[in-house]
């Protein structure tokens, strides 16, 4: 064979040589018939470039559609893909969430699922209007129609999707690319039209001017998910009397006794620029209250003030006013006080307001004003009050804040300073501080924003909320603790504002009376507008008259009525998704995979859409990931200069020493090796640490890989029972490892299933692959001991491939590609081949489960660790270089460990010399027995539990110059003098039954 072969050339090369070179050439021509491992398995792999080999690979083969072809046993399994927005480059995020979605739904398909995945996009909204304007000139900006702006960002987004669309495929993640879900496509824009139309004719939908939170900076409502608090934001807050006026209602007259003129009310705002809008003050009737006398020292003057009666203290401190309760009341009896409108002069009530009304801050009234706050809005709709807002979309205050001077003036700019200065000059303002707190920030402008009362399309909740919260009760949540964080946001939210003041969405399909502005929408007019956009997309809406708009019983009336401007909320665009695919997927999906912050986004407004028209949620399951941060634990910022890219890891950054190129693997390591239920850290230490584990695992299945190059699956296979009982354990060990790793797959827990494989690997390497050497090395090529270790390794690289592709997806293709023996025997991909399976001849019994000689094995094994500190410590006093060198005896005491005496007993009796269960294997050394220890003794170990003590001696005999194994049998054999009979035997069996005659010294 081809060993012979080589042998031969071996020979005739060293015959070349000077015969004082013989010696070193004879101890040269026995290594050289060793069987050293084979493989063109690289032990990096060269992510950078075999990795878009194997993509090419994946595609050219069809493998994702001939999975979705094939039978699924188990049934359909999907994740529905909640859409990136089309603007700009991928975050570690984005990846980071890719990246589980694709190993979850590459688990499920190995096990026997069909598995669909539609990738889809978020492609309308104000971002990317804001990226065409500001591509544009200032000419072009004048002259821009909503058509052409519309045509602008289409543009855009489709050049965004395309370059994410990339990125995604360049991370290994399967899925229908070529055939996405974006929101603005004709199909999807349609579909998103008929969930309005069905929320229409349940009456969810209605118009009102109520408060909603209002962008200046982009001159737009914004949904709750598009804020941000930041924590240092400041306010110019303000402690202000308003001076009573009128009657006093009777339970406060009563309270107050002869003393009740001069009375003025305290209230404390964060707010200046609301005062004119100010319509009452609200107070809790289950607060007390109380009459102070304020008097300010130094000739500042005294006030009768009415504050809380828990505040009083504070407020000293605060004002700089020393404070008197003249009396003390519950707040009920304010109920029907007036006071005197302090920029009006109008008589404005107190009223009853709620549990809002608290003495953890201000004064314990509050200023309320019903356009620009929401219970400030509930508490007016209460008492019938004016919803003033006069402020523009601009936030310039309008002629309707009812005093020139204001007019004109930036609610968020100077109209506080005019506002403070005004009170200043009539003597009401008591103080004016600075005020940290969390403020809402429009999410893209990184702008503060107002709440205003304006005319809105509103989704109504209350009308819902016991639906969705019933239905958000059967939806199992992972992590479990999360079940509790949506569930409070839903019993607290307030009805959704739809609308939007853009152009580039889907438009609202209502229409408006020219001389009343009286609203015009109903279910027949959204599905005829559906049916339109469904053929020629949303840009009909720009594009044609009112009339073609009209469905057939409207259009006598079209000239009375004009179109609307809103387009809708992009999260009312995102939240349709569902049934954009509900064809494709069906619903409810099995999974919604997202970030921790759709809680209160995507999560929410899918729920409330799928219930309003299905009457349940549209998913099964959610599970949520933290946030990427960097290694001190910080958020990535561009301006902290921390953000890592995901193309920079798998293609090298710019600076490629500082930098390299990882591959995918290595990413997908990271996302999967992290506890996703918190904030996960990456950094260039943690990528190091990371693509060093690649490589680790890389070459364990390279060892094995290598060690299988002259082994045929199919005609050199052993079977299970003519296995020794170190392969026995090892296939138990790893068959448990590779159930234990499956059942973390099967509830998402990546990091642990990873570690179930680690685990396996490092105790593989420490024991099995190391002893494993010996016998694959020294023996004859079909040796049945050889063969048998093949045996294993071949069925354990091969389920270890399986078992880690969901992750290393790349990685476990090369394995596959890399099995010796018929490739046309087998599955051309390790993705069509299915899941781990066990070992042939093991079905019958449970996981695990293993012979008594094999248990009597594994205690045996306990053993070693004793053995390897007795080894240890002998090397250290300098009495052995290895472990070669060593003898190791075992002493059991009287009270010995009765199933550790009979394991030796059956390993001692089953057992020889060149055995791979006996002792000497197990230790690792030249010789082991049971028994009083021969010779003297260099070193000992005890395992006090087992009562068993390790003593090592020296091995006797020499040593085996093509083993290494120190034998008594070395010089025993005229043929091979410097060789064991067992390595004598090997050559014989080569056809060398002695020296070649050319190594002879001369």
């Amino acid at each position: 064979g081809c060993q012979a072969r080589r042998l031969r050339r071996s020979v005739a090369l060293f015959a070349a040589k000077e015969g004082k070179n013989k010696a070193n050439d004879l101890s040269t021509f026995y290594t050289s018939t060793v069987l050293l491992p084979e493989t063109d398995f690289q032990p990096r792999g060269n992510a950078k470039v075999r990795e878009p080999q194997i993509q090419a690979l994946w595609k050219s083969k069809r493998l994702y559609e001939r999975l979705l072809e094939r039978e699924a046993p188990l049934g359909k399994f999907c994740i529905h893909d909640g859409p990136p927005y089309a603007n700009g480059s991928l975050h570690m995020g984005h990846a980071l969430n890719k990246i589980l979605k694709d190993a979850i739904n590459k688990f499920k398909s190995a096990q026997g699922y069909s598995v669909r995945y539609i990738p889809g996009w978020d492609c309308h909204g104000l971002p990317i209007e804001l990226k065409v304007l500001q591509s544009l000139k200032s000419k072009e900006r004048r002259d821009l129609t909503p058509l052409k702006l519309r045509a602008r960002a289409a543009e855009f987004a489709r050049e965004a999707v395309a370059a994410q669309r990339e990125s995604f495929e360049r991370y290994g993640v399967w899925g229908e690319f070529d055939d996405p879900y974006l929101t603005l496509l004709p199909k999807y824009e349609a579909a998103q039209l008929g969930i309005f139309e069905e929320m229409v004719r349940g009456g969810h939908i209605y118009r009102g001017r109520k408060p909603v939170y209002w962008s200046p900076s982009t001159r737009t409502a914004l949904a709750e998910a598009e804020l941000e608090y930041p924590e240092e934001h400041t306010s110019r807050s303000i402690y202000v009397a308003f001076k009573a006026t009128g009657a006093l209602p009777e339970a406060l007259r009563q309270s107050l006794g002869e003393a009740q003129g001069g009375l003025e009310v305290g209230i404390w705002t964060t707010t200046p620029w609301t005062i004119p809008a100010n319509r009452a003050v609200a107070i809790n009737p289950n607060l007390e209250y109380a009459v102070v006398q304020a008097e300010w020292p130094e000739g500042g003057g005294s006030r009768r003030l009415i504050v809380a009666r828990d505040l009083v203290e504070t407020l000293q401190d605060v004002l700089g006013a020393s404070m008197t309760v003249e009396v003390a009341f519950e707040g009920k009896v304010l109920d029907g006080l007036t006071y005197e409108h302090p920029i009006s002069g109008a008589s404005t009530p107190v009223v009853i307001g709620g549990d809002y009304i608290t003495t953890e801050s201000g004064t314990g009234l509050v200023h309320t004003a019903p356009g620009h706050g929401m219970d400030d809005f509930i508490v007016g709709q209460k008492y019938g009050l004016e919803v003033a807002a006069p402020v523009d979309d601009k936030g310039d205050f309008t002629s309707e804040v009812g005093l020139d001077s204001l007019v004109g003036a930036n609610v968020l700019k100077d109209a506080n300073q005019k506002i403070i200065d005004l009170l200043q000059e009539r003597g009401l303002l008591l103080r004016e501080q600075a005020y940290k707190h969390k403020y809402p920030y429009d999410w893209r402008s990184k702008k503060p924003v107002i709440f205003r009362a304006t005319p809105q399309w509103f989704a109504s909740i209350d009308g819902l909320r016991t639906q969705v919260l019933d239905a958000v009760s059967k939806v199992e949540f992972i992590p479990a603790k999360q079940s509790n964080r949506m569930r409070p946001m839903l019993e607290n939210r307030s009805d959704w504002c739809i609308s939007r003041q853009r152009s580039w969405g889907v438009p609202i399909p209502a229409f408006y009376k020219k001389d009343t502005n009286e609203e015009l929408l109903t279910p027949e007019i959204v599905r005829h507008v559906r049916e339109i956009v469904a053929e020629k997309g949303t840009n009909a809406w720009f594009e044609l008259p009112v009339e073609d708009l009209l469905p057939e019983e409207y259009k006598a009336d079209a000239a009375l009525y004009e179109k609307g401007t809103d387009t809708m909320d992009v999260w009312f665009d995102s939240g349709s998704s569902w049934a954009a695919v509900r064809e494709e997927l069906g619903s409810p999906v099995d999974l919604y995979l997202e970030g921790s912050d759709q809680h209160r986004g995507w999560f929410q407004s899918s729920l409330i859409t799928s219930v309003a028209v299905q009457g349940c949620a549209p998913y099964k399951t959610v599970m949520t990931h933290g946030f990427t941060v960097d290694e001190n634990g910080r958020k990535m910022s561009k301006s902290v200069g921390n953000v890592m890219d995901p193309k920079d890891i798998i293609e090298g950054g710019p600076n490629q020493k500082k930098q390299p190129a990882y591959g995918a693997d290595t990413l997908r390591l990271w996302a999967c090796s992290c506890d996703f239920s918190m904030d996960m850290t990456i950094g260039q230490g943690i990528l190091k640490s990371t693509a060093d584990s690649v490589v680790r695992i890389r070459n364990r299945a390279r060892f094995m890989l290598g060690n299988l190059h002259d082994f045929d699956p199919a005609t050199d296979s052993i079977a299970f029972e003519k296995l020794p009982l170190l392969d026995q354990h090892t296939i138990a060990q790893a068959e448990e490892a590779f159930a234990a790793a499956t059942k973390e797959y099967e509830t998402y827990t990546f990091s642990k299933a990873m570690a179930s494989v680690n685990d396996l690997l490092g105790q593989l390497s420490a024991v099995y692959l190391d002893l494993a050497k010996d016998r694959l090395y020294i023996l004859a090529k079909d040796d049945l001991q050889r063969r048998s270790c093949q045996t294993v390794l071949y069925w354990l690289v091969q389920n270890f491939a399986k078992v880690i592709s969901p992750v290393l997806c790349h990685m476990a293709e090369d394995i596959w590609s890399a099995l010796p023996g018929d490739a046309s025997a087998r599955p051309e991909s390790v993705f069509l081949a299915g899941w781990w399976s066990r070992f042939p001849g093991c079905e019958a019994g449970a996981v695990g489960e293993v012979s008594e000689a094999v248990r009597a094995y594994r205690f045996a094994l306990r053993l070693r660790d004793t053995a390897n500190l007795a080894l240890e410590e002998a090397r250290k006093a300098g009495a052995m270089k290895g472990p070669m060198e060593a003898r190791m005896t075992v002493i059991l005491a009287d009270g010995a460990d009765g199933e550790l005496r009979r394991s030796l007993e059956l390993l001692q009796s089953t057992a020889h010399f060149d055995d791979v269960d006996s002792l000497r294997w197990i230790f690792g050394v030249s010789a082991a027995e049971i028994g009083p220890a021969e010779g003297e003794v260099l070193s000992t170990a005890t395992d006090d539990a087992l009562g068993a003590t390790v003593s090592v001696t020296r091995a006797p005999g020499r040593k085996c110059e093509r083993c290494w194994v120190i034998c008594p049998s070395v010089g025993s054999f005229a043929g091979h003098p410097q060789l064991c009979g067992r390595c004598c035997a090997v050559l014989e069996s080569l056809g060398i039954p002695e020296q070649p005659a050319e190594l002879l010294p001369a």
